[in-house]
């Protein structure tokens, strides 16, 4: 995908740093963005050690200013923005009972009102270019549901709805808009969690291991390549058969 321009949100750590890794050795220029700038000038280092250009861009999900400035910096710098990854997103688990407000508003915040807001800043550029690839991480949490978790869950089930509503939206401009739904993945997220509650997850998993960061980003460079211009809408799940919609 040679002069291609991604932004990659949440792309310090984990599936986002999977991300503009692979899109960067998929011939993408990358730019990098997350609230801490130190992990991303190490990534972007990585990247042009590689003979490819990154941009480490400092951004706040929750901050509709802060996205605006992102978007704004990572077009000048690149010249456009072809492919958007929208991948940033927080936790803030508790039982629906016990939930706090501001918990719930975070999580909503930041993982789908601030991916609506991303998608609005890069869609005039696509529109301009007539061609352009949106694509959103949700989870199969968005899917199945998961107790303890109803904001995250709402979050990521309402990027399945934005990401059906906006590809219809595009469709007519060439611009595709789709959703991965990673499974259990060896990240940050995951990495606190019991080995007995990762067994209990293993035994539910057909291909019996948990996901990497990698199985997410190949997901997300097929579907920001010219091999999947004609799909849009979709929810490509990547989460080793745990559920299968």
């Amino acid at each position: 995908m040679p002069n291609r321009t991604a932004l990659v949100t949440g792309a310090s750590r984990g599936i986002g740093r999977a991300c503009g890794l692979a899109l960067s050795q998929a011939g993408v220029r990358v730019a990098l963005a997350a609230r801490t700038l130190a992990q991303l000038e190490e990534l972007a280092s990585e990247i042009r050690a590689q003979g490819r250009e990154a941009f480490p861009v400092a951004l706040d999900l929750a901050s509709a200013d802060s996205i605006k400035e992102a978007t704004s910096r990572t077009a000048k710098e690149f010249g456009r923005i072809d492919i958007l990854v929208n991948n940033a997103g927080i936790t803030r688990d508790n039982l629906a009972l016990r939930m706090k407000k501001d918990d719930w508003d975070a999580v909503l915040a930041t993982n789908l009102t601030g991916a609506f807001l991303m998608i609005q800043q890069v869609l005039s550029g696509m529109m301009k270019e007539r061609w352009g690839r949106i694509i959103n991480i949700s989870s199969v949490v968005g899917e199945m549901g998961n107790p303890g978790q109803a904001n995250y869950v709402a979050s990521k089930a309402g990027l399945i709805g934005l990401t059906k509503s906006i590809a219809q939206e595009m469709g007519s401009r060439n611009i595709t808009v789709n959703a991965v739904a990673p499974g259990f993945v060896e990240t940050g997220m995951t990495h606190g969690l019991s080995q007995e509650l990762k067994d209990k997850m293993l035994a539910n998993i057909p291909l019996k291991r948990i996901g990497t960061p990698e199985d997410v980003a190949a997901a997300v460079v097929f579907l920001a390549s010219e091999g999947a211009a004609y799909i849009t809408g979709h929810v490509l799940d990547v989460n080793g058969g745990i559920f299968m919609g």
